[in-house]
């Protein structure tokens, strides 16, 4: 019998939950994304990833957990608030659990630039992991 695939009935439809400020030791954001991110969509997530990359948060794990599809517009856009928030001493995290979503950072060598984890829990461990 075969497993149930858990992405089976993802949206396509694109959006960005509530940003979840993460208590602990530093401060993170989390903002979970869904559906097709593409170029009608990038100025909405280029907008949360300055709100909260204002907030000089210590990390923002951006959960693509959710997203269908990714197009190069929006991996251009995931790079400047890497750049960004990496000037100001701060850590972007991606959490890409689906292959095919990993798969377009690893063909645009992108993975070797990004941190990519594997679930929320992962980013969020690494981030407060010792150094």
């Amino acid at each position: 019998m075969s497993q149930p695939d858990p992405f089976q009935d993802l949206s396509t439809e694109f959006r960005i939950d509530e940003s979840e400020h993460v208590d602990g030791t530093e401060t993170v954001v989390v903002i979970p994304i869904h559906g097709d991110t593409d170029m009608h969509v990038v100025e909405e997530l280029k907008a949360r990833l300055s709100e909260a990359i204002d907030e000089s948060p210590a990390a923002v794990v951006l959960d693509l957990s959710g997203v269908t599809f990714l197009d190069s517009i929006a991996l251009g856009v995931l790079l400047g608030s890497l750049r960004t928030l990496g000037a100001a001493g701060g850590q972007l995290r991606v959490v890409a659990p689906r292959p095919e979503i990993r798969r377009i950072f690893e063909v645009t060598l992108l993975d070797r630039v990004f941190a990519i984890d594997s679930s929320r829990d992962e980013a969020l461990d690494a981030i407060t992991a010792p150094a």
